[in-house]
């Protein structure tokens, strides 16, 4: 039976920050149970979900008080003022030195993916192709094929890092099949599903890039306050030629707060006049609560995120002597920020996972996630499901307690021993 203790390392308590304690230690697998959100419900009761992304933390103090004292008060209207864009540039002064986040060249939207949509509208067309840098985060294939937009894949390097001579080439290559048309670039920063946290310089370089051949960027950094020990966020939108891009920005990540929707677009100065033309109705999409949460989160949420990056931290180092005890044979590059691990499985020796007939989705199974549900019950997202280079790898979340963790990966280790031993059974007794 799994116990409710911390494994290893830092304990429970060592990762907070100015006496705010970890706040990935404070719930216990009964009360994580009781949630009702998807990746608690999704799977049966015996399965550890290390999946989607959400967090086993309870929400932080200041945005507990926000939202008692906004429906204490029937505050449940519509969102309006600038409280919300004014919170993240401060936010964005204090962590990040950057001074541009401008009220008046900012919107709210829905969420970052609706956002991401709207502001792509602005500036492409239906059959425009848009670029991504897979294996990237699953709804950019399905949110920007069902605007009618077409997906162009400039894949990462062996390294899991913005490849960028082949980035440069599909940039080339795109603008001289599409003339004088609009393309757009899509970019996640940091990466998801690798917990790749791009340079400034590799920023730099995607920058002039897209300027030589008239592309503009979309940056999603919606992970952007998920930054590890070890790396630093640049906001694209701090790059010199990035003036006529857009950056996606939220709470959602860092907070835990998926289900109390809200985000801002953020346009650099040139795209000012593009931002203006998003229709009305976009700014509605968001919940006043989700501005509330949000806007706490980012001006009174500091010393619980500290708490949770420390404790992020510690369950990085964990995971990574865990993979090294247990499952020697997956690869492993250790994230520079999310909480996001991606695994190479492909030593597994499991048949390729086909290519889904229609477009995939977040619950889609096959290869080693499907063996790791299956037998090990730990649920992980399938990684064909982020586009070229995805197959054969699993994403996993470590955004849990130690105790689960440790369970989690023993678990998956036992499985990748049996299957061994299977494989190697069935090659003796076919002579393969």
């Amino acid at each position: 039976m799994l116990k409710m203790t911390a494994v290893g390392g830092r304990g429970s308590t060592d990762a907070g920050a100015a006496g705010c304690p970890n706040p990935l230690e404070v719930l216990s697998l009964d009360q994580l149970r009781r949630r009702r959100s998807m990746k608690w419900r999704t799977h049966p009761a015996d399965v550890l979900p290390l999946w989607v992304a959400e967090m086993d933390v309870p929400l932080a103090p200041p945005i507990v008080d926000a939202l008692h004292e906004a429906i204490d008060a029937g505050d449940t209207g519509y969102p309006a003022g600038c409280e919300f864009a004014e919170s993240l540039a401060g936010f964005a002064s204090r962590r990040w030195k950057w001074d541009g986040v401008a009220a008046d060249r900012t919107a709210v939207v829905p969420d970052v993916m609706m956002g991401a949509v709207q502001v792509l509208r602005l500036i492409t067309a239906p059959g425009d192709p848009v670029i991504v840098n897979s294996p990237v985060y699953a709804p950019f294939y399905a949110f920007i094929t069902h605007d009618d937009r077409r997906i162009v894949e400039a894949p990462l390097g062996p390294d899991l890092r913005i490849d960028l001579d082949r980035l440069e080439e599909t940039f080339r290559r795109t603008r001289q099949q599409s003339g004088q048309g609009r393309i757009a670039y899509l970019l996640s920063s940091p990466h998801n599903p690798t917990g790749t946290v791009h340079t400034g310089q590799e920023l730099a370089d995607v920058a002039e890039s897209a300027r030589r051949y008239g592309i503009r960027v979309v940056a999603d950094e919606i992970h952007a306050p998920l930054v590890l020990p070890g790396a630093g966020f640049t906001p694209y939108l701090t790059i010199p030629g990035a003036e006529d891009a857009f950056s996606l920005m939220s709470a959602t990540k860092g907070w835990n707060l998926a289900g109390i929707k809200a985000a801002l677009a953020v346009a650099g100065p040139e795209a000012a006049a593009d931002l203006r033309r998003l229709p009305e109705e976009v700014h509605h999409g968001a919940s006043l609560l989700g501005v509330i949460a949000h806007t706490a989160a980012y001006r009174h949420g500091d010393q619980w995120l500290d708490a949770l990056l420390a404790g992020l931290d510690a369950n990085r180092a964990l995971l990574g002597r865990l993979i090294a005890e247990h499952l020697p044979g997956i690869g492993h590059t250790r994230p520079e920020g999310t909480y996001l691990a991606w695994l190479d499985c492909r030593s597994l020796g499991l048949a390729p996972e086909k290519a889904p007939t229609d477009l995939a989705v977040v619950t889609d199974l096959a290869g080693p996630a499907q063996l790791f549900l299956e037998d090990a019950r730990v649920a992980l997202s399938a990684g064909h499901i982020f586009g070229t280079g995805g197959a054969g790898h699993v994403r996993l979340n470590f955004a849990t307690s130690q105790s689960i963790l440790t369970e989690a990966i023993t678990r998956m280790g036992r499985t990748a021993a049996r299957h061994t031993i299977r494989a190697g059974l069935l090659a003796r007794r076919y002579g393969t």
